[in-house]
């Protein structure tokens, strides 16, 4: 049986940060939560909307007394966060992150942690919105989503299950993937979309009659670039932190227009059909997945 957090310190109050401390106080599984940011402003907005209750000034202030830090900030800071915290890290205190890239925050952490690498317990909530800052946090966006855990050979079974209880109490459902495993994974079906996303966008926004374009852009125009409405910071640092996974799914995705772009060439209908078929077999698919297993969790906590 898991007992509440007394004190909770979050690197980084926006929307990931933001809402994991809205949905533990929900839940009663936290009593007290601590912010650090770079923002003062956003540290103030965070206490006002009861986010958090204190603002620290640094990292000892916010490591004492602490049960965990989670750092939700872009993957870049990781290892200067994790620096700071080490000389206060105190035994017992946990260590998670929220970070989209997996295999250098890892990297990050053995290099700023070192011995104390075992109260690392790396994360990611499968889970987000193309809002940014304390304002777009939401009590609920964890709620039956995905939460990853990737866990180190050093981490302890206690640490790591206190881990994911703070994520069930979040709503969320936990998985565990290898470090590398995650990042090969998200490259594919995370990653590459928000750069198709951003692309595109940026392609025409930069055309002599952008405005015509989107004057007229429709429903299926905004669906496929929302996730470009999302920080340039954040997905700058996760595009590089796992650019080797995100070339060779780049690589294949070019290929595949490729083939397509020649299928138009060659007025070549079957061509065309065949590549649009079998990809709305395989949403479709996918989808019917997803609904079966809501419904199957639906009914389990029935």
């Amino acid at each position: 049986m898991q007992k509440a957090f007394q004190r909770i310190a979050i690197f980084g109050v926006g929307l990931i940060g933001g809402s994991f401390a809205l949905a533990l106080k929900k839940a009663g599984a936290v009593e007290q939560i601590v912010g650090v940011g770079r923002s003062q402003a956003s540290l103030e907005k965070a206490q006002q909307l009861g986010i958090i209750n204190e603002i620290a000034l640094n990292a000892e202030q916010a490591l004492r007394n602490c049960d965990l830090v989670l750092i939700a900030a872009p993957v870049a800071q990781t290892g200067a966060i994790l620096k700071a915290i080490y000389p206060h890290l105190q035994a017992g205190t946990i260590v998670t992150d929220a970070g989209s890239t997996k295999a250098d925050v890892v990297a990050a952490a053995r290099a700023s942690l070192g011995e104390k690498i075992a109260q690392f317990v790396p994360a990611h909530p499968i889970a987000g919105r193309e809002l940014n800052g304390p304002e777009a946090a939401l009590v609920d966006l964890y709620v039956g989503k995905k939460a990853v855990i990737t866990r180190l050979p050093e981490n302890t079974d206690a640490d790591v299950a206190r881990v994911a209880w703070a994520w069930q109490q979040c709503g969320a459902i936990i998985h565990h993937l290898e470090p590398a495993a995650h990042d090969g994974v998200f490259a594919a079906v995370s990653h590459l979309p928000h750069l198709l996303a951003y692309a595109l966008v940026d392609d025409i926004a930069r055309k002599p009659h952008a405005d015509t374009l989107f004057q007229y852009a429709a429903s299926g125009f905004r669906d496929f670039t929302r996730i470009a409405g999302s920080s340039p910071e954040m997905w700058r640092d996760i595009s590089l932190a796992n650019r080797a996974a995100m070339l060779q799914e780049l690589d294949s995705y070019t290929a595949r227009l490729s083939i397509l772009r020649q299928h138009l060439v060659d007025a070549n209908s079957d061509g065309i059909e065949g590549i649009y078929a079998n990809a709305q077999r395989a949403r479709h698919n996918w989808i019917s997945a997803i609904e079966a297993a809501e419904k199957q969790q639906r009914e389990g906590g029935d």
